[in-house]
């Protein structure tokens, strides 16, 4: 089993050439940016050459994988073991998720899902991660293929994907990260910016916050037992496969910007595009009490940092970090 890496320079020629046959194609047969089956462009995007490649000398990366946040998708597989898990808009005002690995890696990860632009932003602050999804629309598989990531997906790594035969497409596709990567690569793969420490002072006690998309709201409930904030989707506790309570140590609900990007899937709904670069309010829970902050990502390359009113830098609890890029609540 070979750790999955990255050889950049021949990966990008590789990149380039799809890319040039993919635009042209496109743009000969006057084809919207939609995507095709499943409904959001998950699956049976044309052939792709392997990712797979060992980083000779370099460490190991962090694990993305987009997971389903559909009704039919809960409970998902894997959540659990994630450090980060991001929340995200998509089409229609649904949420998306995308949890990060490094310090541990599940057996099974899943439903896996399809990609969107953004994702893109996002992960560029992690060195050359791998990104596990489903597919995703023809015209963003050529600014894949030139991010500074390894995609990873059923055509170009079949043999890392299982199907669900108990679940009906496209809420089956499921990740085993033991096929791409033989350990976790360890928290110095987790450049998100994010420290763990001390609470800082103040703080507002709150036993319960919503957290709302357009379609979509997840509730953070605090637990004295658990020590943690157990998650709520759309009005239900969210659960592993096990039926155990999901939780999370701490939650970021992060004011962005989601504009319109220039993808549309094949209903015609535009993709929303989250901004991740910049700097704005957000809202720190943890320990059981509600911490307002801004945030600030200067460049791409960046992690995230978290202040307080005053300046003060304000520090995550250990465990998972669930972060929520809302528009507005």
């Amino acid at each position: 089993m070979a750790t999955v890496g990255t050889e950049r320079r021949a990966r990008r020629r590789r990149g380039g050439r799809r890319a040039g046959v993919l635009l042209a194609a496109v743009l000969a047969a006057g084809l919207a940016a939609g995507c095709t089956s499943g409904g959001d462009g998950d699956d049976g995007r044309g052939a792709r050459e392997s990712p797979t490649a060992t980083r000779d000398g370099a460490a190991p990366p962090a694990l993305a994988v987009k997971i389903d946040n559909a009704p039919a998708a809960r409970p998902q597989s894997g959540l659990d073991d994630a450090d980060v898990v991001y929340v995200e808009q998509v089409e229609g005002g649904l949420s998306r998720l995308m949890a990060v690995y490094a310090t541990r890696l599940p057996e099974s990860v899943g439903p896996v899902r399809s990609a969107r632009e953004s994702d893109l932003e996002l992960l560029r602050q992690f060195d050359e991660p791998l990104l596990a999804f489903s597919g995703a629309q023809s015209k963003l598989l050529p600014l894949i293929d030139e991010a500074p990531l390894t995609p990873v997906d059923p055509t170009s790594e079949a043999d890392a994907f299982d199907r669900d035969p108990g679940r009906a497409a496209p809420h089956n596709l499921f990740l085993r990260p033991d096929r791409v990567l033989e350990d976790p690569p360890g928290e110095a793969a987790l450049t998100t910016g994010f420290h763990e420490g001390p609470a800082p002072s103040g703080g507002t006690p709150e036993e319960e916050v919503t957290v709302r998309f357009p379609a979509a709201r997840f509730t953070f409930t605090w637990s004295d037992d658990d020590g943690r904030w157990q998650v709520s989707m759309d009005g239900s506790p969210a659960t592993t496969r096990d039926g155990d309570r999901l939780t999370a140590a701490t939650v970021v609900v992060q004011d962005v910007t989601v504009r319109p990007s220039g993808f549309r899937d094949f209903l015609g709904n535009n993709t929303p595009y989250t901004e991740t670069v910049g700097s704005g309010k957000a809202t720190v829970l943890r320990d059981g009490r509600a911490h307002p902050a801004s945030w600030s990502r200067p460049a791409a390359e960046d992690g995230t940092s978290l202040t307080t009113p005053d300046g003060d830098p304000v520090n995550v609890a250990p465990g998972p970090v669930w972060v929520l890029l809302t528009s507005g609540r």
